[in-house]
Protein backbone atom coordinates (compact mmCIF):
# COMPACT_ATOMS: atom_id res chain seq x y z
CA UNK A 1 0.00 0.00 0.00
CA UNK A 2 1.46 3.34 -1.04
CA UNK A 3 1.75 6.08 1.55
CA UNK A 4 2.74 9.76 1.52
CA UNK A 5 6.43 8.81 1.87
CA UNK A 6 6.44 6.25 -0.97
CA UNK A 7 8.96 7.04 -3.70
CA UNK A 8 7.07 7.36 -6.99
CA UNK A 9 8.86 7.55 -10.35
CA UNK A 10 6.89 9.25 -13.13
CA UNK A 11 8.33 8.43 -16.55
CA UNK A 12 7.37 11.28 -18.88
CA UNK A 13 6.87 13.78 -16.03
CA UNK A 14 7.19 16.78 -18.35
CA UNK A 15 4.60 15.59 -20.86
CA UNK A 16 0.92 16.36 -21.14
CA UNK A 17 -0.27 13.65 -18.75
CA UNK A 18 2.89 13.03 -16.77
CA UNK A 19 3.13 16.66 -15.63
CA UNK A 20 -0.54 16.63 -14.63
CA UNK A 21 -0.06 13.40 -12.64
CA UNK A 22 2.97 14.91 -10.92
CA UNK A 23 0.95 17.97 -9.87
CA UNK A 24 -2.01 15.84 -8.79
CA UNK A 25 0.20 13.75 -6.50
CA UNK A 26 1.75 16.90 -5.02
CA UNK A 27 -1.71 18.27 -4.30
CA UNK A 28 -2.46 15.03 -2.42
CA UNK A 29 0.78 15.53 -0.43
CA UNK A 30 2.72 12.74 -2.13
CA UNK A 31 5.99 14.64 -2.32
CA UNK A 32 8.64 11.91 -2.74
CA UNK A 33 8.49 12.07 -6.53
CA UNK A 34 11.16 11.29 -9.08
CA UNK A 35 11.37 12.34 -12.73
CA UNK A 36 14.01 12.49 -15.44
CA UNK A 37 13.96 14.43 -18.70
CA UNK A 38 14.79 12.62 -21.94
CA UNK A 39 18.26 14.21 -21.87
CA UNK A 40 18.82 12.88 -18.35
CA UNK A 41 17.47 9.39 -19.04
CA UNK A 42 16.84 7.80 -22.43
CA UNK A 43 14.18 5.19 -21.70
CA UNK A 44 15.05 3.30 -24.90
CA UNK A 45 18.51 2.61 -23.41
CA UNK A 46 18.23 -0.59 -21.35
CA UNK A 47 21.53 -0.08 -19.53
CA UNK A 48 20.63 3.49 -18.54
CA UNK A 49 17.17 2.43 -17.31
CA UNK A 50 18.66 -0.37 -15.21
CA UNK A 51 21.19 2.05 -13.69
CA UNK A 52 18.38 4.46 -12.81
CA UNK A 53 16.38 1.75 -11.03
CA UNK A 54 19.52 0.53 -9.25
CA UNK A 55 20.09 4.01 -7.86
CA UNK A 56 16.54 5.19 -7.13
CA UNK A 57 14.67 1.99 -6.12
CA UNK A 58 11.16 3.49 -6.50
CA UNK A 59 8.18 1.99 -4.68
CA UNK A 60 5.85 2.80 -7.56
CA UNK A 61 6.16 3.67 -11.25
CA UNK A 62 3.87 5.64 -13.54
CA UNK A 63 4.77 4.90 -17.17
CA UNK A 64 3.45 7.99 -18.96
CA UNK A 65 6.38 8.33 -21.38
CA UNK A 66 5.73 7.49 -25.04
CA UNK A 67 6.64 8.41 -28.61
CA UNK A 68 3.43 10.06 -29.82
CA UNK A 69 1.89 12.10 -32.64
CA UNK A 70 -1.15 12.59 -34.87
CA UNK A 71 -2.23 11.03 -38.18
CA UNK A 72 0.58 12.65 -40.20
CA UNK A 73 3.33 11.60 -37.78
CA UNK A 74 1.93 8.08 -37.47
CA UNK A 75 1.98 7.73 -41.25
CA UNK A 76 5.51 9.08 -41.72
CA UNK A 77 7.30 7.40 -38.83
CA UNK A 78 5.75 3.94 -38.60
CA UNK A 79 8.97 2.13 -37.63
CA UNK A 80 9.77 4.71 -34.95
CA UNK A 81 6.30 4.47 -33.43
CA UNK A 82 6.45 0.73 -32.83
CA UNK A 83 10.15 0.40 -31.99
CA UNK A 84 10.54 3.41 -29.69
CA UNK A 85 7.42 2.58 -27.68
CA UNK A 86 8.25 -1.12 -27.40
CA UNK A 87 11.74 -0.29 -26.12
CA UNK A 88 10.42 2.16 -23.53
CA UNK A 89 7.81 -0.29 -22.25
CA UNK A 90 10.07 -3.34 -22.17
CA UNK A 91 12.84 -1.49 -20.37
CA UNK A 92 10.70 0.19 -17.71
CA UNK A 93 8.37 -2.76 -16.97
CA UNK A 94 11.15 -5.37 -16.84
CA UNK A 95 13.32 -3.21 -14.56
CA UNK A 96 10.33 -2.40 -12.35
CA UNK A 97 9.84 -6.12 -11.82
CA UNK A 98 13.55 -6.80 -11.32
CA UNK A 99 13.68 -4.12 -8.63
CA UNK A 100 10.55 -5.17 -6.73
CA UNK A 101 8.37 -2.17 -7.59
CA UNK A 102 5.16 -2.48 -5.57
CA UNK A 103 2.78 -0.78 -8.02
CA UNK A 104 3.03 0.18 -11.69
CA UNK A 105 0.57 2.22 -13.72
CA UNK A 106 0.88 1.93 -17.52
CA UNK A 107 -0.75 4.56 -19.74
CA UNK A 108 -1.91 3.43 -23.17
CA UNK A 109 -4.45 4.77 -25.64
CA UNK A 110 -7.90 3.87 -26.93
CA UNK A 111 -6.39 3.51 -30.41
CA UNK A 112 -5.76 -0.09 -29.26
CA UNK A 113 -9.31 -0.94 -30.30
CA UNK A 114 -10.38 -2.28 -33.71
CA UNK A 115 -11.27 0.22 -36.42
CA UNK A 116 -14.83 -1.09 -36.63
CA UNK A 117 -15.33 -1.93 -32.96
CA UNK A 118 -18.91 -1.77 -31.63
CA UNK A 119 -19.63 1.61 -30.03
CA UNK A 120 -19.15 2.54 -27.26
CA UNK A 121 -16.02 0.40 -27.06
CA UNK A 122 -15.81 -1.91 -24.08
CA UNK A 123 -12.51 -3.31 -22.82
CA UNK A 124 -13.57 -6.76 -24.09
CA UNK A 125 -13.52 -5.70 -27.75
CA UNK A 126 -9.70 -5.66 -27.75
CA UNK A 127 -8.17 -7.88 -30.49
CA UNK A 128 -11.53 -8.82 -32.01
CA UNK A 129 -10.90 -7.37 -35.51
CA UNK A 130 -8.33 -5.29 -37.51
CA UNK A 131 -6.92 -2.00 -36.24
CA UNK A 132 -7.06 1.41 -37.93
CA UNK A 133 -4.17 1.33 -40.43
CA UNK A 134 -2.95 4.90 -39.88
CA UNK A 135 -1.96 4.26 -36.25
CA UNK A 136 -1.48 0.49 -36.31
CA UNK A 137 2.14 0.50 -35.09
CA UNK A 138 1.44 2.73 -32.09
CA UNK A 139 -1.64 0.68 -31.22
CA UNK A 140 0.27 -2.62 -31.39
CA UNK A 141 2.94 -1.23 -29.09
CA UNK A 142 0.33 -0.13 -26.56
CA UNK A 143 -1.46 -3.48 -26.76
CA UNK A 144 1.87 -5.15 -26.03
CA UNK A 145 2.33 -2.84 -23.03
CA UNK A 146 -1.01 -3.66 -21.46
CA UNK A 147 -0.44 -7.37 -22.13
CA UNK A 148 2.95 -7.11 -20.41
CA UNK A 149 1.24 -5.73 -17.31
CA UNK A 150 -1.47 -8.38 -17.42
CA UNK A 151 1.03 -11.20 -18.01
CA UNK A 152 3.41 -10.12 -15.24
CA UNK A 153 0.44 -10.06 -12.86
CA UNK A 154 -0.62 -13.56 -13.87
CA UNK A 155 2.83 -15.11 -13.84
CA UNK A 156 4.57 -13.24 -11.04
CA UNK A 157 1.78 -11.86 -8.87
CA UNK A 158 2.67 -8.23 -9.52
CA UNK A 159 0.24 -5.33 -9.24
CA UNK A 160 0.59 -3.58 -12.60
CA UNK A 161 -2.47 -1.70 -13.88
CA UNK A 162 -3.02 -0.43 -17.43
CA UNK A 163 -5.29 2.53 -18.19
CA UNK A 164 -6.38 3.47 -21.71
CA UNK A 165 -7.24 7.17 -22.03
CA UNK A 166 -9.28 8.63 -24.85
CA UNK A 167 -8.00 11.69 -26.78
CA UNK A 168 -6.32 13.98 -24.25
CA UNK A 169 -5.78 17.73 -24.25
CA UNK A 170 -4.71 20.31 -21.68
CA UNK A 171 -1.77 22.24 -20.15
CA UNK A 172 1.63 21.37 -21.67
CA UNK A 173 -0.05 20.01 -24.80
CA UNK A 174 2.01 19.68 -27.98
CA UNK A 175 1.27 22.54 -30.38
CA UNK A 176 4.01 21.79 -32.93
CA UNK A 177 2.21 21.53 -36.26
CA UNK A 178 4.33 18.66 -37.62
CA UNK A 179 3.33 16.14 -34.95
CA UNK A 180 0.56 17.46 -32.71
CA UNK A 181 -2.84 15.93 -32.10
CA UNK A 182 -6.06 17.22 -33.58
CA UNK A 183 -7.19 19.79 -31.01
CA UNK A 184 -3.94 21.72 -30.36
CA UNK A 185 -3.09 21.63 -34.08
CA UNK A 186 -6.52 22.98 -34.97
CA UNK A 187 -6.34 25.66 -32.28
CA UNK A 188 -2.94 26.94 -33.36
CA UNK A 189 -3.95 26.98 -37.04
CA UNK A 190 -7.05 29.05 -36.30
CA UNK A 191 -5.06 31.41 -34.06
CA UNK A 192 -2.34 31.98 -36.69
CA UNK A 193 -4.90 32.53 -39.47
CA UNK A 194 -6.49 35.21 -37.28
CA UNK A 195 -3.14 36.86 -36.60
CA UNK A 196 -2.31 36.95 -40.32
CA UNK A 197 -5.64 38.65 -41.04
CA UNK A 198 -5.09 41.11 -38.19
CA UNK A 199 -1.60 41.90 -39.46
CA UNK A 200 -0.25 41.04 -35.99
CA UNK A 201 3.23 40.10 -37.19
CA UNK A 202 4.76 40.75 -33.79
CA UNK A 203 2.52 38.06 -32.29
CA UNK A 204 3.20 35.71 -35.21
CA UNK A 205 6.92 36.17 -34.58
CA UNK A 206 6.48 35.32 -30.88
CA UNK A 207 4.47 32.22 -31.78
CA UNK A 208 7.00 30.94 -34.33
CA UNK A 209 9.97 31.71 -32.10
CA UNK A 210 8.36 29.63 -29.38
CA UNK A 211 7.41 26.76 -31.71
CA UNK A 212 9.16 26.95 -35.13
CA UNK A 213 7.47 25.28 -38.11
CA UNK A 214 9.89 23.20 -40.20
CA UNK A 215 12.71 25.34 -38.82
CA UNK A 216 11.03 28.61 -39.78
CA UNK A 217 11.04 31.08 -36.87
CA UNK A 218 9.61 34.53 -36.36
CA UNK A 219 12.86 35.97 -37.64
CA UNK A 220 12.15 34.71 -41.18
CA UNK A 221 10.74 36.93 -43.91
CA UNK A 222 6.98 37.27 -44.23
CA UNK A 223 6.84 35.42 -47.53
CA UNK A 224 8.74 32.47 -46.03
CA UNK A 225 6.44 32.43 -43.02
CA UNK A 226 3.30 32.54 -45.16
CA UNK A 227 4.65 29.79 -47.41
CA UNK A 228 5.37 27.33 -44.62
CA UNK A 229 2.06 28.04 -42.86
CA UNK A 230 0.19 27.54 -46.14
CA UNK A 231 1.56 23.97 -46.22
CA UNK A 232 -0.42 23.34 -43.04
CA UNK A 233 -3.64 24.90 -44.30
CA UNK A 234 -3.12 28.29 -42.68
CA UNK A 235 -3.68 31.53 -44.61
CA UNK A 236 -5.27 34.96 -44.25
CA UNK A 237 -8.55 34.39 -42.29
CA UNK A 238 -8.80 30.84 -43.61
CA UNK A 239 -7.95 27.39 -42.25
CA UNK A 240 -8.09 24.08 -44.13
CA UNK A 241 -8.35 20.96 -41.96
CA UNK A 242 -7.83 17.33 -42.92
CA UNK A 243 -10.78 15.05 -43.66
CA UNK A 244 -14.51 15.61 -43.89
CA UNK A 245 -15.12 16.88 -40.37
CA UNK A 246 -17.64 14.10 -39.75
CA UNK A 247 -15.62 11.68 -37.56
CA UNK A 248 -16.75 11.59 -33.96
CA UNK A 249 -14.22 12.00 -31.18
CA UNK A 250 -14.19 11.90 -27.41
CA UNK A 251 -11.86 14.24 -25.51
CA UNK A 252 -10.66 14.22 -21.90
CA UNK A 253 -9.03 17.13 -20.08
CA UNK A 254 -5.50 16.03 -19.11
CA UNK A 255 -5.90 17.04 -15.47
CA UNK A 256 -8.99 14.83 -15.30
CA UNK A 257 -6.89 12.01 -16.76
CA UNK A 258 -4.28 12.67 -14.10
CA UNK A 259 -6.88 12.53 -11.37
CA UNK A 260 -8.24 9.24 -12.70
CA UNK A 261 -4.70 7.83 -12.95
CA UNK A 262 -3.80 8.77 -9.40
CA UNK A 263 -7.14 7.41 -8.17
CA UNK A 264 -6.32 4.06 -9.78
CA UNK A 265 -2.69 4.14 -8.59
CA UNK A 266 -3.69 4.69 -4.97
CA UNK A 267 -6.98 2.81 -4.71
CA UNK A 268 -7.28 0.07 -7.35
CA UNK A 269 -5.51 -3.31 -7.37
CA UNK A 270 -5.40 -6.03 -10.00
CA UNK A 271 -7.71 -8.15 -7.85
CA UNK A 272 -10.32 -5.36 -7.95
CA UNK A 273 -10.23 -5.26 -11.76
CA UNK A 274 -10.73 -8.97 -12.35
CA UNK A 275 -13.50 -8.93 -9.76
CA UNK A 276 -12.23 -11.84 -7.67
CA UNK A 277 -11.30 -11.19 -4.06
CA UNK A 278 -9.85 -14.68 -3.74
CA UNK A 279 -7.26 -13.83 -6.42
CA UNK A 280 -4.92 -12.10 -3.98
CA UNK A 281 -4.61 -15.06 -1.62
CA UNK A 282 -4.80 -17.80 -4.28
CA UNK A 283 -2.36 -16.20 -6.68
CA UNK A 284 0.15 -14.36 -4.54
CA UNK A 285 0.67 -17.10 -2.00
CA UNK A 286 0.55 -16.74 1.78
CA UNK A 287 3.10 -16.37 4.54
CA UNK A 288 3.33 -18.64 7.56
CA UNK A 289 1.09 -16.31 9.58
CA UNK A 290 -1.57 -16.36 6.85
CA UNK A 291 -0.83 -12.88 5.47
CA UNK A 292 -0.64 -12.33 1.71
CA UNK A 293 2.93 -12.67 0.42
CA UNK A 294 3.19 -10.33 -2.58
CA UNK A 295 6.81 -11.26 -3.20
CA UNK A 296 6.10 -14.88 -4.10
CA UNK A 297 3.53 -15.73 -6.72
CA UNK A 298 2.02 -19.21 -6.98
CA UNK A 299 1.43 -18.55 -10.69
CA UNK A 300 3.46 -20.51 -13.19
CA UNK A 301 3.32 -19.17 -16.68
CA UNK A 302 -0.27 -18.01 -16.98
CA UNK A 303 -3.72 -17.86 -15.47
CA UNK A 304 -4.55 -20.23 -12.64
CA UNK A 305 -7.04 -22.89 -13.83
CA UNK A 306 -9.40 -22.20 -10.92
CA UNK A 307 -9.74 -18.58 -12.06
CA UNK A 308 -10.39 -19.40 -15.73
CA UNK A 309 -9.14 -17.16 -18.54
CA UNK A 310 -8.18 -13.65 -17.46
CA UNK A 311 -7.79 -10.98 -20.11
CA UNK A 312 -8.75 -7.39 -20.93
CA UNK A 313 -7.85 -6.21 -17.43
CA UNK A 314 -7.09 -2.68 -18.62
CA UNK A 315 -9.36 0.27 -17.75
CA UNK A 316 -10.86 2.75 -20.23
CA UNK A 317 -10.53 6.38 -19.09
CA UNK A 318 -12.73 9.00 -20.72
CA UNK A 319 -15.97 10.96 -20.53
CA UNK A 320 -18.31 8.66 -22.45
CA UNK A 321 -19.32 11.74 -24.53
CA UNK A 322 -18.43 12.63 -28.15
CA UNK A 323 -18.66 15.34 -30.82
CA UNK A 324 -17.70 15.65 -34.49
CA UNK A 325 -14.43 17.21 -35.63
CA UNK A 326 -16.51 19.94 -37.27
CA UNK A 327 -18.26 20.66 -33.96
CA UNK A 328 -14.87 20.77 -32.27
CA UNK A 329 -13.66 23.31 -34.86
CA UNK A 330 -16.69 25.48 -34.03
CA UNK A 331 -15.76 25.45 -30.34
CA UNK A 332 -12.16 26.36 -31.20
CA UNK A 333 -13.26 29.17 -33.53
CA UNK A 334 -15.42 30.60 -30.75
CA UNK A 335 -12.65 30.35 -28.14
CA UNK A 336 -10.08 32.06 -30.39
CA UNK A 337 -12.52 34.72 -31.61
CA UNK A 338 -11.89 33.78 -35.24
CA UNK A 339 -14.20 35.35 -37.83
CA UNK A 340 -12.75 33.70 -40.94
CA UNK A 341 -13.61 30.41 -42.65
CA UNK A 342 -12.78 26.81 -41.82
CA UNK A 343 -12.78 24.34 -44.70
CA UNK A 344 -12.29 20.56 -44.75
CA UNK A 345 -10.15 18.78 -47.34
CA UNK A 346 -11.97 15.51 -48.00
CA UNK A 347 -9.04 14.17 -50.06
CA UNK A 348 -7.16 13.72 -46.78
CA UNK A 349 -7.83 10.78 -44.41
CA UNK A 350 -10.38 10.93 -41.63
CA UNK A 351 -8.94 8.14 -39.56
CA UNK A 352 -11.39 6.08 -37.53
CA UNK A 353 -14.92 7.42 -37.94
CA UNK A 354 -15.94 6.91 -34.32
CA UNK A 355 -13.97 6.20 -31.14
CA UNK A 356 -16.30 6.43 -28.16
CA UNK A 357 -15.33 4.33 -25.17
CA UNK A 358 -17.43 2.61 -22.54
CA UNK A 359 -16.34 3.96 -19.15
CA UNK A 360 -18.60 1.84 -16.94
CA UNK A 361 -15.64 -0.09 -15.47
CA UNK A 362 -13.98 3.17 -14.45
CA UNK A 363 -17.21 4.47 -12.93
CA UNK A 364 -17.61 1.24 -10.95
CA UNK A 365 -14.12 1.83 -9.53
CA UNK A 366 -15.22 5.19 -8.15
CA UNK A 367 -14.16 7.90 -10.62
CA UNK A 368 -15.95 10.22 -13.11
CA UNK A 369 -14.69 13.18 -15.17
CA UNK A 370 -15.24 16.81 -14.11
CA UNK A 371 -14.32 19.05 -17.10
CA UNK A 372 -16.64 19.00 -20.13
CA UNK A 373 -15.41 19.87 -23.63
CA UNK A 374 -16.92 23.39 -23.86
CA UNK A 375 -15.05 24.51 -20.75
CA UNK A 376 -11.94 22.54 -21.69
CA UNK A 377 -11.44 24.22 -25.09
CA UNK A 378 -11.57 27.64 -23.43
CA UNK A 379 -9.08 26.50 -20.80
CA UNK A 380 -6.71 25.14 -23.43
CA UNK A 381 -6.67 28.35 -25.48
CA UNK A 382 -6.07 30.38 -22.31
CA UNK A 383 -3.12 28.11 -21.47
CA UNK A 384 -1.74 28.39 -25.02
CA UNK A 385 -1.82 32.18 -24.86
CA UNK A 386 -0.06 32.12 -21.49
CA UNK A 387 2.65 29.85 -22.95
CA UNK A 388 3.56 32.63 -25.40
CA UNK A 389 4.19 35.20 -22.69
Amino acid sequence: MLNKDSKIYIAGHRGLVGSAIWNNLLQREYTNLRGRSHKELDLTDQVAVRKFFDEERPNAVVLAAAFVGGIMANSLYRADFIMMNMKIQCNVISEAYAHGVEKLLFLGSTCIYPKNAPQPMKEDCLLTSPLEYTNEEYAIAKIAGLKMCESYNLQYGTNYIAVMPTNLYGPNDNFHLENSHVMPAMMRKVYLAKLIHDGAWDKIAVDLNKRPVEGVTGEAGRNDILAVLRKYGISDNKVVLWGTGTPLREFLWSEDMADASVHVLLNVNFSDIIGMEKYSSVHYGTKADGAVDRNHSTGRGGAIPSLGEIRNCHINVGTGKELTIRQLSELVVKAVGFEGTVEFDDTKPDGTMRKLIDVSKLHSLGWKHKVDINEGVLRLFKWYQSSLQ
